[in-house]
């Protein structure tokens, strides 16, 4: 994972706490980092076991789907059940999507954990220190840029995950300027398809499109 793409995440990370941490003057970026690895892993771990339930039901009902098989039921007593097609039912589409879902987050909690290690590198800290220094800053001036292109939204009703990834890189694009902007803002969209909803990345790429074009940045 490249150093600045581990910042631009821890980061992430850190503007979810910003309101609570506005006032304090350092920041202990380790604590925050260990303290989201846990709820993304313990929240992971308790989905996990409700999945693997889900997949226990599963598997039963295909012994017994198989076993019942007319194919099946021809044959001999001794031998072995063999393979039969089945039907994938809504139900157990909707369980493997669950299953699906859950892998996600846990991959999720595997990467910021690999991030916190990332953290101890000079270069992301360096990062995560520029852009939310910057933020610090010039926080009226970046709010402004988003409500200014964020038309007919209010930016208090703003997704919050959407809000700090235009902060970020808004920070970076305006007052950081160490990244080409189209790495900026690809990166932005990916951690809005990544983090938020469906429809994220196509509303960031439109508020950073239309900051690069305010500002005539090149």
């Amino acid at each position: 994972m490249q150093a600045r793409r581990a910042a631009r995440e821890l980061a992430l990370i850190l503007f979810s706490q910003i309101d609570t941490l506005q006032n304090q003057k350092k920041w202990d970026f380790q604590d925050i980092v260990i303290k989201s690895v846990r709820t993304l892993t313990n929240n992971s771990t308790d989905e996990l076991k409700s999945v693997t339930n889900s997949l226990l039901e599963i598997k039963e009902y295909l012994s017994e789907y198989e076993a019942n098989h007319p194919d099946n039921l021809e044959r001999p007593i001794d031998a072995k059940d063999k393979p039969v097609p089945i039907p994938l039912t809504s139900d157990m589409q909707d369980k493997l999507d669950e299953l699906l879902n859950t892998a996600e987050k846990i991959m999720l909690a595997l990467e910021i954990a690999e991030m916190a290690a990332l953290e101890e590198n000079s270069d992301v800290k360096e990062y995560i220190i520029k852009i939310t220094n910057a933020y610090k800053e010039h926080k009226d001036e970046i709010d402004a840029q988003i409500k200014k292109f964020a038309l007919g939204w209010d930016i208090n009703r703003l997704v919050k995950m959407d809000k700090d990834i235009l902060r970020i890189a808004i920070c970076e694009l305006l007052y950081v300027n160490d990244a080409p902007l189209k790495v900026i803002i690809d990166e932005a969209v990916e951690l809005a398809k990544k983090y938020s909803t469906d429809d994220s990345g196509a509303f960031v790429n439109g508020i950073l499109g239309k900051v690069v074009i305010e500002n005539n940045l090149k």
